[in-house]
């Protein structure tokens, strides 16, 4: 009985970490969009847009750990989706700018979105354990960073579509890892994987509009 008990309180904690995850999820997509939307108005210059994502990495690494377990890291989380959605704005203004740029963006959320609601469902349903690919997935981020600070001294088309198409592979993988996560218990704070599971999106969506403009010779 007593076991039984322990389960289902299992459980209900495991669901409501699920239930706030993505209620706080979408709302920081809507948000990051609205941020975006503004920075592509305002046609602020990639200079800024790099300002913004590197203020984000700053508030992740830094200023996010210290606020995670308390309702004051729900602000931290949307400053950070809010200074990424701002860093998009100049790519938006670039591919826009092109004669089938909205096709281009449009395709490349409707892809994320595919990629996302595929993954993430199927470990929900499945419930199946991903633990396992936490190696791998860091393994690939290191060969991933590698390739970027190279491609800085490196002028190589091919390589840069290569960098694109392995971070749509990782963060894939990383969806299917931290949804997993959260499924099992894993991972219990909603906090931490919001920003996991936004990251992975904003990323997979970053590259995936650069391998589409890639391919139209944008």
């Amino acid at each position: 009985m007593a076991i039984q008990t322990i389960d289902r309180a299992s459980a209900v904690s495991t669901n409501k970490v699920l239930r706030d995850t993505y209620r706080l999820l979408s709302m920081t997509l809507l948000f990051a969009a609205f941020t975006a939307g503004v920075s592509y108005f305002l046609r602020l210059p990639h200079q800024a847009g790099m300002i913004c994502s590197f203020g984000a990495m700053g508030l992740i690494w830094f200023v996010l750990p210290k606020f995670a377990n308390s309702s004051k890291g729900i602000f931290v989380v949307f400053a950070i989706t809010g200074l990424l959605g701002v860093g998009l704005g100049p790519m938006l203004n670039h591919y826009l700018a092109t004669s089938n740029g909205q096709t281009l963006v449009a395709t490349a959320l409707g892809g994320t979105g595919a990629i996302f609601l595929g993954l993430s469902g199927y470990a929900l349903v499945t419930k199946r354990d991903f633990s396992f690919l936490g190696g791998f997935l860091f393994a690939g981020f290191m060969v991933v960073i590698m390739a970027i600070v190279a491609s800085l001294f490196i002028n190589m088309p091919a390589l840069n579509i290569m960098i694109s198409a392995a971070i749509i592979l990782l963060m894939s993988g990383f969806i299917l890892f931290d949804t997993s996560r959260i499924v099992n218990g894993g991972e219990t704070n909603y906090i931490h994987a919001t920003i996991g599971l936004f990251l992975s999106i904003y990323n997979i969506f970053h590259s995936l509009l650069f391998l589409l403009g890639m391919a139209g010779d944008d």
